[in-house]
């Protein structure tokens, strides 16, 4: 057994070297994925200040040839598959090697227990920060945006999309029970983060938290924008349907993350609902500062009228759910889209 002061000091002298290392990979990100200048700055900052507590004295315990740390891996240490899981991945480093330092370093230093103990709860002010920032950027760069109907086929039918480039799909199913919702739920967002897409649930709160959900859809007659944020947290992303300008106005107001804007044609989906029309598109080409979808019988005849009038975003459910080859449809909206 080693003398534990010195078995100490190399405790904290690896860990002050993770939580930095950590650090620096999410400041890259921010200063050249997000141009972030704010963030990139906030995580350089605690960089420095941890650098400020790695002594000479804690350098020169570190004893590499013996650790017999550096052979352990784990097969999940050893693949990212997305920007997202890669940028989670190392706020738990840098979380769990602040904790360590915050309770080693009560018995090298009182001050030092103390010191990152803070360092700790501002890492969880940037991790709130950094997904928020993320789903935001994830947000404006998507342009089609798949709203499930109820469907024999519905995995395969999303599968097929999501083969062809979608990167954002909505669960809705307003007439199945709980625990089928939730078990098609937990399948469609595994199936949506396999292919980097993000996975919305429809009208519920609840069943979005249950299977961690990157956001979730709400009607004008669902919960509060306000209470759907602080039952998902802030790092998730809350989008509202709209029908003019004044709930457009109203919704964005309330912090609502994205809107849809429509129904613009009829649509048995929204039985009985007057169409908005192209009007409030262009209104909200004109107006909306967050992004938004025009939805509502949008198809591919009649998408092109949509985008003249200043959509560059659009949410389509029978388009998709019901083409005989989800693959190719979603795959000429996209290039639409793109022009």
């Amino acid at each position: 057994m080693r003398d534990p002061q010195t078995a100490i000091q190399r405790i904290l002298d690896a860990n002050l070297d993770r939580a930095r290392e950590g650090l620096r990979i999410i400041e890259e990100w921010c200063r050249f994925g997000l141009d972030n200048r704010q963030l990139a700055a906030q995580c350089k900052e605690m960089r420095q200040e941890i650098a400020s507590w790695h002594s000479t004295e804690l350098r020169m315990a570190r004893d590499t040839a013996t650790d017999t740390g550096t052979t352990l891996s784990h097969p999940k240490e050893e693949q990212r598959n997305s920007i997202e899981h890669l940028l989670q991945a190392n706020l738990c480093r840098v979380q769990e090697a602040t904790r360590v330092l915050e309770e080693y370093g009560k018995l090298y230093s009182p001050e030092m227990g103390t010191a990152f103990k803070k360092i700790r709860y501002q890492v969880y002010i940037l991790e709130s920060s950094l997904l928020i920032q993320f789903g935001q950027q994830q947000l404006k760069d998507i342009q089609l945006y798949l709203v499930t109907s109820k469907s024999e086929t519905l995995f395969s039918t999303v599968e097929a999309a999501l083969q062809a480039g979608l990167k954002l799909v909505q669960y809705r199913d307003k007439s199945t029970d709980d625990l089928v919702l939730i078990r098609n739920a937990e399948k469609l967002c595994q199936l949506c983060h396999q292919y980097g897409a993000l996975f919305i649930m429809n009208d519920r709160v609840d069943l979005a938290a249950a299977v961690n959900a990157d956001g979730v859809h709400l009607g004008q007659q669902d919960l509060p924008i306000a209470v759907a944020r602080e039952i998902l947290g802030s790092g998730k992303i809350i989008g509202r349907s709209t029908t003019n300008p004044q709930e457009m106005e109203l919704s964005i107001a309330q912090g609502a993350d994205y809107i849809g804007v429509g129904p613009v044609y009829e649509t048995p989906t929204k039985v009985g609902k007057a169409a908005a029309g192209l009007e409030y598109v262009r209104y909200a080409a004109d107006n909306s500062p967050i992004p938004w979808f025009a939805i509502g019988g949008i198809d591919l005849s009649n998408i092109n009228d949509v985008i003249t009038a200043g959509a560059q975003r659009v949410a389509v459910v029978r388009a998709i759910m019901q083409a005989d080859d989800p693959t190719v449809i979603t795959q000429q909206f996209l290039s639409l889209l793109k022009k």
